[in-house]
């Protein structure tokens, strides 16, 4: 382990860098409203269509779109300044929130609308990581790493419990404009706050001149190329596959199981509880090198209990199962330092932003094909195979780890 990263940081010291403030806060309320539009829109759709399926794309229209800006525009996130990204892709959104809620747009054109502007977001989320890697060292970019993780999650279970409650209170239209109130404040806390004068990224050999889609290609192809960078990736993709598809089958589960809406919440909310504290926990707790030791036993953590589900076990312990396989999560923070060192430093916000694509787009591909295996055997056995897939992965790709864990012994 590099000498920089072997000394334990503290949150203190993150939220102390200014520029990691201008983040964190942009970042909360974005995801946020994000989430809350997510869920207005859905209840437009539903009420609209009384399509269930519609419903469902709806909910996750910004998974998917991302592989296209991933894939084509990543480039942007090293030739542009960081702010100008980041505060342009709030201030686009702010724009869709208000054409949601005044334009009257029909089903179709509402979903498109979404889709065009999730393409922005694998630029954005390199540009923000591209902020992060240059205003944090050592340890404390390990910690702000996992403080932008936290504030995603913590972001997402607050918009998806307001969500419902905002929409019967104010109406679809004006939740809409509350969305865009929030990406607008976050837009201009960018512009202010974010630093203006990181200069863009020269341009690395491997991508040349030629057109962002043809340096985003070929900077694509350079970072698959590069020594360890696309195991890392998997390691940080899958598992998070395989937790958000046992999470989509949550509400089959519970009626199959029987369980009340008030239960099924509680279960909704249980990985995500789980999250918290596990990067709590093994951030504050436990030195750098301990943490990438850590990397292979938390994901064993994670695909485990889902196994458990196979069998018809009572509730409070289907909960524990969920908030124990959440905790394991906290095994990305093991990875952080390895990644950044892997990833080219002119390429790095265009890794960040492949990291984003990929983990996204898998996302958003397991919870559909554990849903069709739902469809063939017991919603708790396809539950349980999610854990099976986990652990699998978990040992076909230990050797992404095993660096982390040779480095930290000779250090």
């Amino acid at each position: 382990m590099t000498d920089q990263f072997a000394v334990k940081a503290t949150y203190r010291q993150v939220f102390a860098v200014a520029q990691f403030r201008a983040v964190f806060a942009g970042r909360l309320l974005g995801v946020m409203s994000d989430t809350l539009r997510a869920v207005a829109l859905a209840v437009l759709v539903y009420d609209r269509t009384g399509s269930p399926l519609l419903t469902a794309v709806t909910m996750t229209i910004n998974f998917l779109p991302q592989a296209a800006g991933g894939l084509f525009l990543a480039a942007l996130a090293d030739r542009l300044t960081p702010r100008t990204l980041i505060s342009t892709g709030y201030a686009l959104q702010c724009a869709v929130g208000l054409l949601l809620a005044f334009g009257h747009l029909p089903v179709a054109a509402s979903l498109v609308l979404v889709a065009g502007v999730a393409c922005l977001t694998p630029v954005t989320t390199g540009a923000t990581a591209r902020v992060l890697a240059e205003a944090l060292t050592g340890d404390t970019y390990v910690l702000g790493r996992s403080l932008s993780y936290i504030v995603a999650v913590s972001a997402q279970m607050v918009g998806m419990a307001a969500g419902g409650t905002l929409v019967v209170w104010l109406g679809v239209e004006r939740t809409m404009l509350v969305t865009a109130g929030a990406h607008l404040v976050a837009a201009a806390i960018s512009r202010l706050f974010l630093s203006p004068a990181r200069a863009p990224r020269p341009s690395a050999p491997a991508t040349g001149g030629g057109s962002i889609v043809r340096r985003t290609l070929r900077g694509n192809a350079a970072l698959v190329a590069s020594p360890g960078v696309l195991k890392l990736i998997m390691v940080q993709c899958l598992p998070a596959a395989y937790l958000a598809a046992a999470g989509s089958l949550l509400i089959p589960y519970s009626a199959h199981r029987g369980f009340g809406p008030q239960q099924t919440g509680v279960l909704l909310a249980a990985t995500s509880v789980g999250m918290l504290i596990g990067d709590v926990v093994i951030g504050r707790a436990f030195a750098p090198a301990t943490r990438e030791r850590l990397v292979l036993p938390l994901l064993l953590v994670m695909g485990t209990p889902s196994l458990t589900l196979a069998l018809d076990l009572p509730y409070p312990a289907v909960a524990a199962a969920y908030v124990v396989t959440g905790t394991g999560s906290a095994y990305l923070l093991g990875l952080q330092r390895r990644f950044l060192e892997a990833v080219p430093a002119e390429l790095q916000g265009q890794g960040f932003a492949l990291l984003n694509t990929t983990t996204m787009s898998i996302q958003g591909v397991g919870p559909l094909l554990f849903g069709v295996c739902a469809e063939f055997v017991p919603v708790g056995v396809a539950i349980a195979l999610t854990g099976v897939c986990s652990v699998a992965t978990t040992l076909l790709l230990r050797e992404a780890a095993r660096p982390a864990l040779v480095a930290a012994e000779s250090a």
